[in-house]
């Protein structure tokens, strides 16, 4: 559990209605994965709006709301917090709540047309041959030191990278390795 006005830390706030002095267990920007305790981060994405799914986080357990717009009507127990930008928002709570684990390793992204997963593959290995304690995060799998851990993007979302990267920091890694796609 994190508060909430410390996971806010270095996010502009447009508005706040309701209490920032509040525990949150988690951090969802899918409603779907919302549970009792949640923060729910409303991101206009491509295809879908997350703000459409303010009232569905709601019912499902979500304590507070971050979004670009308030809905039109909101719940008195409920704290919602407006922001400029949802997506850059997300991106800062998620390190927050995770302690800003990037931080506290070298991390070495890589990015290009051709030779991500190879490069970072090699890098991985040659690091871990010298007695190095190394992850990788890559299109095929994400690893920390030799435990591989199922990989679903080539650069997992804000929320799914800081707590990959929280966990290597756990487990006393010194190094990342990751892929990055050109638009991650």
């Amino acid at each position: 559990m994190k508060r909430l006005q410390d996971i806010l830390y270095k996010v502009e706030l447009s508005e706040v209605l309701g209490s920032i002095d509040l525990s949150v267990a988690s951090i969802c920007f899918d409603s779907r994965k919302v549970d009792k305790g949640s923060l729910f981060v409303a991101v206009k994405g491509t295809q879908v709006d997350g703000h459409e799914f303010i009232g569905k986080a709601v019912r499902q357990g979500a304590v507070a709301i971050l979004a670009e717009e308030f809905p039109s009507e909101t719940q008195e127990h409920i704290t919602y917090v407006k922001v400029k930008d949802s997506s850059l928002a997300l991106a800062l709570t998620a390190a927050n709540f995770y302690d800003n684990p990037s931080d506290k390793l070298k991390l070495i992204a890589i990015t290009g047309t051709n030779g991500k997963t190879t490069v970072s593959s090699l890098l991985h290995q040659l690091y871990l041959s010298m007695g190095k304690s190394v992850g990788l995060i890559s299109t095929i799998v994400n690893k920390i030191g030799d435990k591989e851990i199922v990989s679903t993007h080539t650069t997992p979302d804000a929320i799914a990278l800081n707590s990959l990267l929280s966990e290597m920091v756990s487990s006393g890694c010194e190094y990342c390795f990751m892929e990055a796609s050109s638009h991650a």
